[in-house]
C-alpha cells in the first residue's frame, strides 16, 4: 500500500473496531521513518488488531523500559491492546457510525448517493459545532475524523450527478473546517493546517466562494495562534475578497476582526483600530438571509470578546479585561465553552496589567475553574495553566496561594 492507502485502511479498520482514530499520512510517515519511537496507545492497539503483532515486534521502542523495571505480563497485555478502552461519555451522534446511520447504506464498488447522504454530512457538521459549543472539543476529534473519512469514501467511490457532487464537495469541505477547528482547539496546529488545506481544495473543486472564504478565515486564525501575524493578515484579506459578494455583512465583520488580530499581533495599533471599527460598522448592518448557519456563534458577546483579544495583543490589558467581562455578561447562561475561555482570559488580562489586580485575577480564575465540570477543552486547560504560571510569582499573596491550591486540585482531575 501507499501511505495514503494505508491510512485509509487503518482508519476504516478503527471504525470497524469501534475505536476510531485521528490518523493522517504525516503520522504514518513518522512511524515508518523512525521519527516516532512509541506511538500513542490507541494506535498501538489498532496496529496490534490489524497485524497480530505487538508494538515491539513491529519495531517500536518502549521508552518506559528505560525508566522502570520490566514487567513482561502487564506490558505484553498493554501492547496487545488488552488495556480497557475508555468509552466516551458523549459522542457525535452515534460516533463513528453517525453517517452510516443517517443515510442509506452505501454498498458496492460504486454506490449511488442521494440527497440523504448530503444531509447526513450537513447534520454531522452541525452536531460537531453543537457539542463543541456546549461541552468543548475534547473527545470530538476522533468522531470528526471518522465522519470525514466516510465523506471522502463516498466522494471517491460513489455515483452522483454533477450538481450533487458539487454539494457533496462543499459539505465535505465544511466538515474539514469543523475538524480543523477541533484540531486547533486541541493544540494540533499541523493537523489543523492540513484539514484547512483540504477544505480549500474542496472549495476550488466546487468553485464555491463561501467555502473558500471560510477556509482562508480559519487559516488566518491558525496563523495568529502559531505566531505568524503577517500570514494572519494576508489570509484574512483574501477571505474578505472571497466573501465580498456573498451578501453577509456580519461574515465580513468577523473577517475584519481576523485581520485586526493579525495587525494587533504585529503591534500596528492604527491598522488594528481601523479593522475593528470596520468590523463594528459591518456588524451593525444586522443579520441577513445569506448568513451561513455556522455564523450563529457570532453574537454580540462574541464581537466584544474578539475585540478584547485584539486589545490584549496590543498590550491594552485594562481594556481587554473590561471587554472580556462584558463578553461573559452578554453570553448569560449560553455558550458555556466560550464563557469559560473568556473568563480565563479575564484572569490573564488582570494579571498582565502594568499593576496586576490580583484579587480580580484570582476571582476570575476561580470562576474559570468552575467550568471544568461541564467543559472539556484542551484550550481551556492551556489557558488555566497560563493563568497559574502568570500568578505563580505572586504566590506569597494569600488570594493567589488559595487560587493555586484550587488549581492544583482541579486541573489534574480535569
Amino acid at each position: 500500500m501507499s501511505r495514503a492507502e494505508a491510512v485509509e485502511f487503518l482508519v476504516r479498520k478503527s471504525i470497524e473496531f469501534e475505536e476510531p482514530v485521528d490518523l493522517v499520512v504525516r503520522t504514518l510517515a513518522t512511524w515508518e521513518d523512525g521519527a516516532t519511537a512509541w506511538p500513542h496507545a490507541k494506535y498501538r492497539r489498532l496496529l496490534h488488531k490489524v497485524t497480530g503483532r505487538t508494538a515491539v515486534e513491529l519495531g517500536f521502542k518502549n521508552p518506559a523500559h528505560r525508566a522502570r523495571p520490566k514487567r513482561p505480563v502487564a506490558d505484553a497485555q498493554h501492547q496487545a491492546g488488552a488495556a480497557p478502552l475508555i468509552r466516551r461519555t458523549f459522542v457525535l451522534g452515534t460516533g463513528a457510525a453517525l453517517l452510516a446511520a443517517a443515510a442509506p447504506a452505501a454498498h458496492g464498488a460504486a454506490p449511488a448517493l442521494t440527497s440523504e447522504h448530503l444531509q447526513a454530512l450537513l447534520d454531522a457538521e452541525q452536531r460537531l459545532y453543537a457539542q463543541d459549543r456546549d461541552h468543548g472539543s475534547a473527545d470530538l476529534g476522533q468522531q470528526a475524523t471518522a465522519a470525514l473519512h466516510t465523506a471522502h469514501t463516498w466522494l471517491a467511490r460513489g455515483r452522483y450527478s454533477e450538481h450533487l457532487g458539487r454539494q457533496l464537495h462543499i459539505a465535505t469541505g465544511m466538515l474539514s473546517v469543523a475538524a480543523g477547528w477541533l484540531a486547533l482547539d486541541a493544540g494540533r496546529a499541523a493537523d489543523a493546517r492540513s484539514l484547512y488545506t483540504e477544505a480549500l481544495t474542496s472549495a476550488r473543486q466546487a468553485d464555491d466562494p463561501g467555502l473558500e472564504a471560510h477556509s482562508f478565515a480559519c487559516m488566518s486564525l491558525l496563523a495568529h495562534a502559531t505566531g505568524r501575524p503577517r500570514e494572519a493578515v494576508s489570509t484574512a484579506q483574501v477571505a474578505q475578497r472571497a466573501a465580498a459578494g456573498l451578501g453577509s455583512p456580519r461574515w465580513l465583520a468577523l473577517l475584519a476582526l481576523r485581520e485586526a488580530r493579525g495587525w494587533a499581533l504585529q503591534g500596528d495599533r492604527a491598522q488594528a483600530e481601523t479593522a475593528i471599527v470596520r468590523a463594528y460598522r459591518l456588524y451593525e448592518k444586522g443579520p441577513r438571509d445569506a448568513d451561513p448557519a455556522w455564523l450563529a456563534f457570532f453574537v454580540t458577546a462574541e464581537l466584544a470578546g474578539l475585540e478584547s483579544l485584539c486589545r490584549a495583543d496590543l498590550g491594552q490589558h485594562d481594556r481587554a479585561a473590561a471587554g472580556a467581562e462584558q463578553t461573559v455578561m452578554l453570553f448569560g447562561d449560553g455558550h458555556p465553552r466560550n464563557r469559560s475561555l473568556y473568563t480565563a482570559d479575564i484572569a490573564l488580562h488582570h494579571a498582565h496589567r502594568p499593576r496586576p489586580d490580583l484579587d480580580a485575577a484570582t476571582d476570575a480564575g476561580h470562576r474559570a475553574l468552575a467550568h471544568l465540570t461541564a467543559v472539556r477543552s484542551a484550550r481551556l486547560l492551556r489557558s488555566l495553566r497560563s493563568v497559574a504560571g502568570t500568578l505563580t510569582p505572586h504566590r506569597g499573596v494569600p488570594c493567589v496561594a488559595e487560587y493555586l491550591d484550587a488549581y492544583r486540585t482541579a486541573v489534574p482531575a480535569a
